[in-house]
């Protein structure tokens, strides 16, 4: 696997580097960072299922097939709480509402082990992603992007109370 290979090479960070250069490139945008004040507050990334080849290793695999896999996301804990991880989900609906997805899909995380880079589970829930494929540890969770687009209100109330004058569009940069 490329991850193996990286960590023998003992460069990940490289082998995921590498990873978005090549997706950008046969697939398009598959990230977004969230930005306070011109400084990163946190990040999500996302791709098709064929894009990463390790997701069918998850016990609640596959991702159906007019999904794109929500991978990771972190929000600094500094920034937390203040709605800025449901504006990344909305970013992440939005660029994919355009590009025909009709769902967004990942594996959660139930036990949320510090420094993991799996989502919580709970988060998914608390953001409008309901359970598909239940499972102990790692349930998969869907959102129907149709759904998502209901959230602009909610995000922009957050957004105005949280960075001024700023819109989500200004506020989240795809990677």
């Amino acid at each position: 696997m490329s991850r193996d290979r990286a960590v023998e090479d003992g460069d990940p960070d490289l082998e995921k580097e590498a990873w978005i250069s090549s997706t950008l490139l046969e697939w398009g945008s598959c990230g977004k960072i969230v930005y306070v004040d011109n400084a990163p507050a946190g990040f999500v990334l996302y791709a098709p299922p064929l894009y990463v080849p390790r997701s069918v290793a998850f016990p609640t695999s596959p991702v159906s097939a007019d999904a794109v896999l929500l991978m990771t996301a972190h929000i600094l804990p500094e920034f937390t709480g203040g709605g800025l991880g449901r504006m990344l989900v909305q970013g992440v609906a939005k660029d994919l509402t355009r590009r025909a997805v009709k769902a967004i899909e990942a594996f959660g995380d139930l036990k949320g082990e510090e420094g993991g880079c799996m989502v919580p589970a709970d988060y998914l829930l608390s953001v409008g992603f309901k359970t598909v494929r239940p499972h102990h540890r790692y349930p998969r969770l869907r959102l129907e992007l149709k759904s998502a687009l209901s959230w602009r209100e909610d995000v922009e109330v957050a957004l105005e109370r949280l960075l001024g004058s700023m819109t989500p569009e200004g506020a989240l940069r795809p990677v």
